[in-house]
């Protein structure tokens, strides 16, 4: 694939979303991107077909698809636009934010080799780490989200670094020059998570961070209707990882690309909503009764809060929080709530709720649970878009009831 051209243009995420770095060119001269519904694409004939060939053993483009597993012109829009938004050179989708996490490690790991996952990591990427690694000889170690505690993890044979920030469910937001300082003294790769930050509210490739990755189904396609995920970073470096994809194939389909391509439109606006009605909602909760603790990076009580003002412009829609007494009081809680529907993820229209022993961690042992903090009175909500006061009515509502 060609190099991307340098930015032209010092335009803001709003912009970003919707033209990219610029303006393209669409099939019938279409305003909204075409959805290109089919599986393979035809060569006039084996004359075209040698032409392309050749040009493809020499490294040069003559046209751009051949088989839908190695591309689409839907899914090609949604990989000009997002590096755009982040601010990176490449972009490559996936059909899931897993994929895009599990595809990215197999492809920079290295056997025989040590990985650095940061303990407050997502729970399917946690058990990636510690039931599916050591199959291809990867040793992992977790560790405590900080610098200082991923220098003393380090081995001659670290040969990459996992994080997320903010971190879920704790909403741990860590240090990225410090972790890109130690990752270069040690020659380590560095991989980051960013899903609950969005390049909105925090830029980990202009912090020296080697690759990002997003669930796009939450705030990039921004309604609950996606499934999507999408690894960033330089041209070259993502060349091994192209490589993987066309391998595997987990991609989205062109309806799901179209979906995710409309979601980017309005993703400057949303964020904007989001990142106001998470910042109300966290300063009712702390004030609240009947709340025992809020995380919210905003929040002058949050462990990381300095880091956070100093990396972050905003912060989501995400707020974990404590109910004040134990597992009947907050299902109780919860039952009581009219505007959020109880289910996992996040970044959409609708606010969702989940209470996180019963919903993500069910079946792991309850001294498991709790040695990692999970307890039954641990809540996260996700705000949606709707009106923030008719949320913080709700919310108040159902912690009278308790």
């Amino acid at each position: 694939m060609p190099k991307p051209a340098k930015r032209k243009h010092d335009w803001k995420h709003a912009t970003l979303g919707i033209h990219g770095d610029g303006r393209m060119k669409h099939a019938h001269f279409a305003v909204s991107t075409p959805i290109v519904q089919t599986s393979n694409y035809y060569f006039e004939n084996t004359s075209d077909v040698y032409e392309f060939m050749k040009a493809k053993q020499e490294g040069r483009t003559i046209r751009e698809h051949e088989y839908g597993r190695y591309g689409n012109p839907t899914q090609q829009e949604c990989e000009r636009k997002l590096p755009a938004v982040e601010g990176a050179e490449r972009a490559l989708l996936f059909s899931t934010g897993m994929s895009a996490v599990i595809l990215t490690l197999m492809t920079y790991m290295q056997p025989k080799s040590h990985i650095i996952f940061t303990s407050d990591c997502y729970r399917q990427t946690r058990d990636f780490a510690t039931n599916m690694l050591s199959r291809f000889g990867v040793e992992v170690s977790l560790v405590d989200p900080t610098a200082v505690a991923i220098e003393k993890a380090i081995r001659p044979d670290t040969h990459v670094i996992f994080t997320e920030s903010p971190t879920n469910p704790y909403l741990r937001v860590l240090d990225l020059p410090a972790i890109v300082k130690v990752a270069k003294r040690h020659q380590a790769l560095t991989i980051i998570d960013a899903t609950l930050a969005t390049p909105y509210n925090i830029k980990p490739l202009d912090m020296g961070i080697d690759i990002v990755i997003h669930s796009a189904t939450k705030y990039f396609g921004g309604h609950n209707d996606l499934l999507a995920g999408v690894t960033l970073g330089k041209h070259d470096l993502l060349n091994d990882l192209y490589r993987m994809q066309r391998m595997i194939g987990a991609m989205p389909g062109p309806f799901t690309c179209f979906l995710l391509e409309r979601g980017l439109k309005t993703f400057g606006l949303r964020m904007k909503q989001h990142n106001s009605s998470g910042l109300a909602v966290a300063r009712m909760l702390e004030s609240h009764p009947k709340i025992e603790k809020v995380w919210y990076p905003a929040l002058a009580s949050h462990p990381d809060h300095a880091i956070a003002k100093k990396q972050m412009k905003g912060f989501g829609s995400v707020i974990t929080f404590l109910v004040k007494g134990g597992d009947r009081e907050t299902r109780k809680f919860i039952d009581s709530l009219e505007l959020f529907l109880i289910t996992p993820s996040l970044g959409g229209s609708e606010s969702l709720v989940t209470q996180v022993s019963m919903m993500s961690f069910f079946d792991y042992p309850e001294e498991y649970r709790l040695n990692i903090g999970i307890v039954d009175n641990l809540v996260r909500i996700a705000l949606g878009l709707e009106d923030v006061e008719d949320l913080i009515t709700d919310l108040e509502q159902a912690l009278d009831r308790i």
